[in-house]
């Protein structure tokens, strides 16, 4: 599972900080750091917004907690 986010993003703060919550493992690309994981993430979403989530090929993007916590029920429930 890969995260890509901003540093300074605070949805990307808490995507990250509920992911490790929940002893979920992932690993964090930051797109202004990373030229490649920025185009990947733009690949990936359609979008430049982060955070941006990949789960096994499925993709969330530009989201909150919320919606974070729906994403990852449908993934365990499928």
């Amino acid at each position: 599972m890969r995260l890509f986010v901003k540093p300074w993003c605070g949805w990307c703060t808490e995507a990250e900080e509920w992911l490790e919550e929940r002893g979920i493992p992932f690993q964090v690309l930051d797109v202004t750091a990373e030229a490649a994981a920025r185009d990947e993430m733009r690949q990936l979403s359609g979008q430049t917004k982060a955070p941006v989530i990949e789960v096994d090929g499925k993709v969330l993007a530009d989201f909150d907690t919320d919606q974070l916590e729906v994403f990852w029920n449908q993934l365990e429930a499928a």
